[in-house]
């Protein structure tokens, strides 16, 4: 799968959606909304332990949590792992 995003088209691999399900089984109802987080976030984060990382966040207001997608921005970016919490982090880009 690939989205757009403003780092780029961001991929997000098979194995890498496999892991995500696996590990966030509660974001698989959320896949429909990777394209808009990741096109439009709400918050968008810079890692603290990674330079290439960025969290990108949008507020799923029914569930009342955001999603947070982590995406490694290189010249392909791609996604890390997405999981769902309940306040993005704070370093704001």
């Amino acid at each position: 799968m690939r989205f757009n995003s403003p780092y780029g088209i961001v991929t997000l691999t098979d194995e890498r959606k496999a892991h995500i399900l696996t590990f966030h089984p509660d974001v698989a109802h959320c896949l429909s909304r990777f394209a808009e987080t990741l096109e439009h976030p709400d918050i968008a984060v810079a890692s603290l332990h990674d330079s290439t990382v960025i969290i990108c966040y949008r507020l799923l207001a029914r569930r009342k949590k955001y999603l947070a997608i982590v995406v490694k921005v290189t010249r392909y970016p791609f996604i890390l792992t997405a999981y769902l919490a309940k306040k993005p982090k704070r370093s704001i880009l």
